[in-house]
């Protein structure tokens, strides 16, 4: 039987911008499972959930875990960005037969309000109670934060496509500290499982002190690599068969 990934989005995403990666790892024998976070399946164009912004990241993992325990087989993880954190949240809850982030957000414990990731954020962050409310980028804070390697009319393609995301699950990655749920801590200790990390040396909103912070974590469990000229969007920009590829491989050598 082929292995299962289950793929997870980040913010602003969908299935959508999974399509390459889909095609390329159904090709090569897996099954892939392409999930949509709770309130992210709306038009770009319609007005977001009423509850979207007070949505926490807690939400979102039962939501995921409840979809991972139907599927009937422990799959491999695999999450960008958000849902890179996610897809920790979800290991340490024993549900990963492997995990493979790709540019994840950072779980309780890390600072990451670095500068770029601070601008990146700046008009979510200077509203008033947005940890509230749902929030969404600007097409040039998009371009700055995520889109920056791509051309153009794929910049403008990927936009067209954001919807809003929950100001509360912003407010649970950045603000940890102030955060009485700790939504976003994850006990390593409980994560069990092999764990790749992906960076891209010129992403601005999950940098590489970041990215080396994560793979820190998991200690031996975890296999770090850094791909120059790739920024965020490690599913779209060019050369991201080399990405995929490289994860593929991984999973190949760990024979899961």
């Amino acid at each position: 039987m082929s292995e299962t990934i289950f793929m997870i989005h980040g913010m602003w995403g969908g299935s959508w911008y999974w399509q390459n990666y889909k095609h390329y790892l159904e090709a090569k024998g897996y099954r892939c499972i392409v999930t949509t976070l709770r309130h992210h399946d709306v038009s770009p164009k319609d007005a977001p959930h009423p509850q979207l912004g007070t949505t926490s990241l807690l939400d979102y993992a039962d939501d995921l875990e409840q979809e991972i325990r139907a599927l009937g087989v422990k799959p491999i993880i695999m999450g960008h960005s958000m849902g890179g954190l996610l897809a920790q949240m979800l290991a340490a809850r024993g549900l990963a037969k492997a995990v493979v982030l790709l540019a994840p957000a950072s779980p309780a414990g890390i600072l990451a309000l670095t500068p770029s990731v601070i601008k990146s954020f700046w008009s979510v962050m200077t509203v008033w109670q947005f940890w509230k409310k749902p929030m969404r980028l600007s097409f040039d804070e998009a371009v700055y934060a995520m889109l920056n390697l791509l051309p153009v009319e794929q910049q403008h393609h990927a936009y067209a496509h954001f919807v809003s995301e929950s100001g509360r699950a912003a407010f649970e990655i950045g603000y940890w500290l102030l955060d009485r749920q700790q939504a976003t801590r994850v006990e390593t200790d409980k994560v069990t499982c092999p764990v790749l990390v992906l960076a891209g040396t010129e992403d601005r909103i999950t940098p590489l002190y970041v990215q080396r912070k994560i793979a820190d974590k998991y200690k031996n469990l975890a296999t770090y690599r850094e791909f120059p000229d790739h920024a965020h969007w490690l599913m779209a920009e060019k050369g991201w068969e080399g990405i995929v590829g490289y994860a593929d491989d991984w999973l190949h050598n760990l024979k899961v």
